[in-house]
């Protein structure tokens, strides 16, 4: 079987995409990381990248005087890899119509929140706000409405007495380096398909996504 084609959009530490080079370099994924892009220049994930001697390239939304001429300079740059999946990871960029329905069902993202709840930023003051019990991090396909794709695979995380905002957003975000290459793994053997909007797992319709819990998957 050829490796995957991967191509990855960030615009900070790159710790999402350091657990995707190391699920790569052990063999979890037969894939190939063809480009890593960042709409920041002083991001430290490029810094990651080159050190594993991946192309890099760097867009800068501000170089541009609308979303959508921002999403073609993007579009031009990835298409020429055929990348089988775009993985947004930590991509701080909302992506126009026009973008997610050229990769449509091709275009992954992680959220440190259990979808539906807590779109958008600050998901974990909202968690300790609302004194939930259980917190996570969800992986879901892009769709035109932020944070409301269908959801692959959800991580559950407890919500201590103690927690702060930090304390908190460091476990979870412990179990996105998890769950981020689990869900990459399924779409590119293929055990991840759509029925029109509706993921299917090995041919089944995914009812409600999977959960790891624990350190394993339900």
């Amino acid at each position: 079987m050829d490796k995957a084609s991967l191509v990855v959009l960030i615009s900070g530490s790159g710790s999402n995409l350091q657990a995707i080079i190391d699920a790569v370099k052990n063999k979890q994924l037969n894939a190939e990381i063809s480009a890593v892009i960042s709409n920041q220049a002083t991001a430290k994930g490029l810094d990651r990248a080159a050190g594993e001697n991946i192309t890099t390239h760097v867009i800068d939304h501000r170089q541009y005087p609308s979303r959508e001429l921002f999403d073609t300079a993007l579009m031009q740059t990835i298409d020429p890899l055929e990348p089988d999946l775009v993985i947004l990871a930590g991509f701080m960029r909302i992506l126009g119509d026009n973008f997610i329905a050229h990769y449509q069902h091709q275009l992954l993202n992680i959220h440190p929140s259990l979808l539906p709840k807590y779109k958008g930023l600050n998901t974990h003051r909202k968690a300790l706000e609302n004194s939930d019990k259980v917190h996570g991090a969800s992986v879901h396909y892009v769709s035109n409405e932020l944070d409301s794709g269908p959801v692959v695979i959800q991580a559950e995380v407890p919500v201590l007495a103690t927690d702060t905002e930090d304390s908190l957003a460091r476990r979870v975000l412990a179990e996105e380096h998890k769950i981020y290459p689990l869900a990459i793994k399924l779409h590119i053997e293929g055990r991840i398909t759509f029925d029109n909007e509706h993921l299917q797992l090995d041919n089944q319709v995914l009812t409600k996504p999977l959960l790891w819990k624990n350190n394993q998957l339900i």
